[in-house]
Order: structure tokens, then C-alpha cells, then sequence
């Protein structure tokens, strides 16, 4: 195995039903669980895995840098509901 900061270079093998098992050192960098799901993309002879983060945990986890109160919410909503019913009528 070959490594820097972020950068792995392994080797493994193909198994039964073309299985790929992910080495140790790989899923412990990319912090990835069982079930986690990932792209595959072939450039050249090249195969690029990538992990695909829930959208939720992302949106959980990330810094906030707006904020909005249920009462605006509703205002907007209320808002949009009449341009909605001008127009069908």
C-alpha cells in the first residue's frame, strides 16, 4: 500500500460475482459504513469509486449561515398560495 495525505493506492482482487473488497485502510478514509452508498465511474482503464453522503446528515452536519422563523415561513407560504389561486380563477 502506497499512501500521503490523501492519497491510497491498493491492491486487491476481483472475487465471486466480480465482487471488490474494500481494504481497511480505504473505508476507515473515506469513513465509510456498511450500506453506504457510492459511485463508480470508468475513465480510461480506470475505475473511480467516490462515496455519496446522505443529503440529510449533510445538511445536519453543516454550518448554518441563515436562519428563518416559522412565522416567515408561513407568511411566504401564505403568499404563494394566493398568486396560486389568482391564477386559476
Amino acid at each position: 500500500m502506497c499512501s500521503d495525505a490523501n492519497r491510497f493506492v491498493v491492491k486487491t482482487r476481483i472475487g465471486k460475482k466480480y465482487a471488490i473488497y474494500l481494504p481497511k485502510a480505504i473505508v476507515k478514509a473515506l469513513n465509510l459504513k456498511e450500506g453506504d452508498k457510492i459511485t463508480l465511474k470508468v475513465v480510461g482503464t480506470t475505475i473511480v469509486i467516490e462515496s455519496i453522503k446522505d443529503p440529510i446528515e449533510l445538511a445536519l452536519s453543516a454550518e448554518k449561515f441563515a436562519s428563518i422563523k416559522p412565522e416567515e415561513i408561513e407568511a411566504i407560504s401564505v403568499e404563494e398560495q394566493e398568486k396560486y389561486v389568482k391564477n386559476t380563477t
